[in-house]
Formats: C-alpha cells, structure tokens, sequence
C-alpha cells in the first residue's frame, strides 16, 4: 500500500517538477515569489490531479487478473503452503 501511494504522490508531483526544472533552465529563479503565481500553481495542481485520474484509470483496466478469473486462496498442502492463484 505505501508504494502503491508513493507512486501516486510521485505522479502528481509531476508537473511541480517539470516547471522547477523549466525556471533552472531558464536561469530564472527557483525560488523567486513572482515565478510561482497562484494561477499556475492551480493550473498544475490541476494537471497533476489529472495525472493521479488517469494511473488510477490505467491501474484498474490494465492490472489485477483477467475477467472471469477465478482466485484459489494460499493454502496448505502436504505440511507445505501454497500461494494463492488466479485461474
């Protein structure tokens, strides 16, 4: 659970980086009040939460197991335990 909701902080902080990286580029002034107006920290605020929209879109169509699968629990087996599966 904590990467899953590291990488979800690290996508929206996406954009926050991009911009940082853009002002260090420009030799503009990392931390200069003026280059960090509130407009477009909303805009990438909104970009970012736009990112964290579509991984959660992408991780429910694209992971888990297939439709119609059916899940056998970890269980014991001849004193052995055996993982969980998806047929």
């Amino acid at each position: 659970m904590i990467r899953q909701a590291a990488t979800e902080i690290g996508i929206f902080l996406i954009p926050f980086a991009v911009y940082a990286l853009f002002l260090i580029a420009t030799r503009s002034g990392l931390l200069v009040p003026a280059l960090w107006p509130l407009h477009l920290v909303a805009r990438l605020v909104l970009g970012s939460l736009l990112l964290v929209i579509l991984s959660f879109i992408m991780l429910a169509n694209f992971s888990g197991a297939p439709p119609n699968s059916t899940y056998i629990p970890a269980h014991i087996e001849n004193g052995k335990l055996v993982p969980g599966v998806e047929k």
